[in-house]
């Protein structure tokens, strides 16, 4: 039976010591089952691979995503939201080895990276269309800024502590004006990230929804909403409010914005493709992540 992949990306978390000596290992791993690796060159260049086995090609994160069939990232879930976001215009799946803490999306222990890749390698793998948002910022009717989030898309307030005031509305409907200190656009991946706490739900993550949990909002009244996730958010800044505010899309990307500024929050028009191992089971995930009995 033939390789699932023959050529496999490699992504790393940015300057982490410990990675070298995983990516040395993963690659030998890969290149003895006679599968075509390569590296980003943004991750050997924060992190050498030092004394590698068998020698690899880099390659600039586009040509990653036009050149490999499969790409694992090795990392905490911040490393793969970066990669989706990077990589989401070429359609290649990603997977995800969990160095970090909670590993909601990179649910590979490093216990169990061989044997996990055996079985991808294998076929033997469940695959999930993962949802974004695009976030766009006009001023005086111009775009100023646009991009993607796979979490979550946040207005916030910046440096001073003082609520903003904004207004919302939904595919051209007014619903509400209110005073917070910002408000959270999740998508069903991300209701397990800032929102959840926020005090949003969580949503199974193959729901075409989209999820908006107001953050410390002054009137109690102001609860979390769900909608349908082809919905278009607008929110306008109140030229009223005191506060200062930011667009930070997947906590990673920050966008400037000032007194009636609008940004519109949409469905992005690709998906990413995630794999998991073939034991993947999302309720036992969140058992295991959250702690429940």
């Amino acid at each position: 039976m033939g390789l699932a992949f023959k050529k496999i990306g490699l992504i790393g978390r940015y300057a982490d010591d410990s990675l070298g000596e995983y990516l040395n290992n993963i690659i030998e791993h890969l290149q003895k089952h006679k599968v075509e690796v390569y590296v980003d060159q943004a991750t050997v260049d924060a992190t050498p691979v030092k004394g590698a086995k068998s020698p690899f090609e880099t390659l600039a994160r586009p040509e990653l995503g036009n050149h490999c069939e499969l790409v694992v990232v090795i990392g905490g879930d911040g490393t793969l939201l970066n990669a989706a976001r990077s990589l989401v215009e070429y359609d290649v799946p990603l997977i995800g080895i969990n160095m970090g803490r909670l590993g909601f999306l990179t649910d590979i222990s490093t216990d169990q990276i061989f044997s996990r890749l055996d079985e991808v390698l294998a076929g033997q793998y469940v695959s999930e269309d993962r949802s974004l948002l695009s976030a766009v910022i006009y001023r005086e009717g111009a775009e100023i800024s646009r991009n993607i989030a796979l979490n979550d898309v946040v207005i916030h307030k910046w440096e001073e502590a003082r609520m903003l005031e904004f207004d919302t509305a939904i595919d051209g409907h007014f619903v509400n004006s209110q005073r917070a200190d910002g408000l959270i656009i999740s998508t069903p991946t991300g209701s397990t990230a800032y929102a959840l706490s926020g005090g949003g739900p969580i949503l199974h993550p193959t729901l075409s929804t989209v999820t908006l949990v107001p953050i410390c909002p002054h009137t109690l009244s102001q609860r979390p909403l769900v909608i349908d996730g082809h919905s278009e958010v607008e929110v306008t800044i109140s030229d009223s409010g005191h506060g200062q505010a930011r667009v930070t899309c997947d906590g990673q990307i920050v966008m400037g914005v000032s007194p009636n500024d609008k940004i519109r929050i949409g469905p992005y028009e690709r998906k990413v493709k995630l794999l998991h191992p073939a034991d993947y089971n999302y309720f036992e995930l969140l058992r295991a992540k959250l702690h429940w009995g």
